[in-house]
């Protein structure tokens, strides 16, 4: 088909968060599983944060004149999110995705992005397919969890909002765990009030963004995670993506009430280290 592909605008907003939704919602209900996206309205206010963002590139695929799927990469961070991906169901299976992604790695590899990761559902087998063909490493299974908030707390760990002042040391923290930081979207979530930081022996020994489907957390330990979680008043979207290696926190977990509603796996192109602490990721990585 002849795809033509532009850059996006946030008047696409709508359409493709309708495309989102149904590109989801299709796949999720051929597998018995409930959508990511549950609405078209949800999906609209997932495109548009991103087009309007300035730290977000936006691709749009147009055929004969309409929009028939969209790709994302938040370049907010020195390592590149990808997503979310999606296709219209009526052109799926033509090479739309492929040439999508194609573009989303050209204008990394233009900008010298050192590396680029992922989620991927999967029970999705097509897009595992997509990734791993176009060069995307396997790390990581992530249990995604849901459940009623756990209101606690965990000994010897305060939490508290974050500050702008606290952002130095947040980003110290990523660092140590993940060998680069993440302050650009931490910064945007201390702005919204979402973010939040953990303390230990007087200092910041980990954060979240927000404990939620599209956010990220960093501990030095597992115990700075389960603080974070504990102390979170909900889970946001569909839930917290746990590292199924990370046996300790997902029993932890499992033991307070969550329950798993799906697997997905975590995928990287270009530079990666094996984490050097305790982390759950946002659905982009």
């Amino acid at each position: 088909m002849d795809f033509v592909l532009r850059p996006g605008q946030p008047a696409d907003a709508a359409e493709c968060g309708r495309i989102c939704f149904e590109a989801f919602s299709g796949i999720a209900r051929k597998h018995a599983f409930l959508p990511d996206v549950p609405s078209a309205e949800v999906g609209a206010k997932v495109t548009e944060m991103a087009l309007n963002h300035p730290g977000f590139y936006s691709v749009v695929a147009e055929l004969d004149g309409r929009i028939v799927g969209s790709n994302f990469l938040d370049e907010r961070s020195a390592i590149a999110g990808v997503g979310p991906l999606t296709i219209d169901p009526d052109v799926q299976n033509q090479g739309l995705g492929r040439l999508l992604m194609r573009d989303v790695m050209d204008r990394s590899a233009e900008r010298r992005v050192p590396g680029m990761r992922l989620v991927q559902t999967t029970y999705n087998t097509g897009s595992f397919a997509l990734y791993a063909s176009l060069g995307f490493e396997f790390r990581e299974t992530l249990a995604c969890l849901q459940g009623p908030p756990i209101l606690g707390t965990i000994a010897g760990r305060t939490v508290r909002e974050a500050t702008d002042a606290d952002l130095p040391r947040c980003n110290d923290v990523c660092r140590r765990v993940h060998g680069f930081d993440r302050g650009g979207e931490l910064a945007d979530a201390i702005k919204h009030g979402t973010a939040r930081v953990v303390e230990h022996g007087g200092r910041i020994t980990g954060y979240a963004a927000d404990v939620a489907f599209f956010d990220h957390s960093v501990g030095e330990e597992t115990s700075d995670i389960q603080a974070l979680i504990a102390g979170a008043p909900a889970f946001g979207g569909p839930g917290i993506l746990v590292p199924a290696s990370n046996s300790r926190l997902l029993q932890w977990c499992l033991t307070n009430g969550l329950r798993v509603t799906q697997l997905m796996s975590l995928m990287t192109t270009g530079f990666y280290s094996v984490p050097a602490g305790a982390f759950l990721p946002a659905i982009h990585y």
